[in-house]
């Protein structure tokens, strides 16, 4: 898949994922969800959608009981 086949939320999600830095600062998905106005399950779904769209620029994993992010 190519990040032409994003919608519009994953999208503006792994822009902003790009820009952050979730590895040392934990991942909020409400923080998120504030910032794009859309409800939490919608961006749990995005990053879900994003880890399976475009495996290679993004990383997900745990540390200290919290999630991290990295894209690239």
């Amino acid at each position: 898949m190519a990040l032409e086949d994003l919608t519009n939320l994953e999208r503006r999600l792994y822009e902003w994922l790009k820009k952050s830095d979730f590895v040392k600062v934990p991942w909020s998905s409400q923080r998120a969800a504030e910032a794009f106005d859309v409800d939490e399950d919608d961006i749990r779904e995005a990053l879900a959608a994003l880890t399976a769209k475009i495996p290679h620029n993004i990383y997900v994993h745990y540390k200290d009981g919290a999630i991290r992010v990295a894209a690239e």
